[in-house]
């Protein structure tokens, strides 16, 4: 059962040094790996933001307008998942409404249990793979990985997005130090590509790099 959130008019009020030991006392679910991932998350995102380059729209808590607005109905229950206020939309009130103990609820199952996290042999790689799919997609952070992986071991292996059997088995032969710098090198290489295709987003690439070599 998930605790009791922080205050949020805290949250909104914290300075950049007081917000880590807030997150600390952040919600957890019981799943220790996804707990320390959740934070790294929160710490990299921070709390809500509405920037007209964003192409993402309003945020809070790395769940964009967009993004929310793309998952509908998930759990099938006839509600959009994301329409907290009932109104039968999911709109920028919505946003501003995510609590952070609902925001990692549906991390933790929309974002978390259908991928193999828990698999990847080590904490640290499973870390970075969740914190990057948050930033750039479940997909395109799986390639990454994948790329790092063939990069360390030279084995053939597809960077088609998705972490099964053979991604596994080739992750399961790296040295995860090696592959971690490599890890960090292929996210920073995109996020370089990303700023030149988009320009307005150049000045989000001291964060994202940031982000990348975390």
């Amino acid at each position: 059962m998930i605790q009791k959130p922080p205050n949020q008019t805290q949250l909104s009020q914290a300075s950049s040094n007081s917000e880590l030991a807030i997150f600390s006392k952040l919600p957890k679910t019981g799943d220790y790996l996804f707990d320390k991932a959740i934070r790294v998350v929160f710490e990299h995102e921070g709390y809500y933001s509405n920037d007209l380059d964003d192409p993402g729209g309003p945020t809070k808590w790395g769940w964009s307008l967009r993004a929310v607005q793309e998952i509908g109905d998930l759990d099938g229950d006839g509600i959009l998942d994301f329409d907290l206020d009932l109104d039968g939309d999911v709109d920028i009130d919505d946003i501003k409404q995510l609590s952070a103990d609902i925001a990692i609820q549906k991390y933790f199952d929309i974002k978390w249990k259908p991928f193999p996290y828990n698999k990847l042999g080590s904490s640290g790689i499973a870390i970075k793979a969740f914190d990057l799919s948050i930033v750039m997609g479940e997909r395109q952070a799986h390639k990454l990985l994948q790329r790092a992986i063939r990069s360390v071991n030279g084995e053939h292996l597809a960077d088609d997005g998705i972490i099964g059997p053979k991604t596994l088995e080739a992750i399961y032969k790296c040295n995860p130090i090696p592959l971690m710098a490599a890890y960090r090198s292929e996210a920073a290489a995109f996020f370089r590509l990303l700023v030149r295709v988009r320009p307005k987003s150049e000045k989000y690439l001291n964060g994202w790099l940031n982000r990348a070599y975390y």
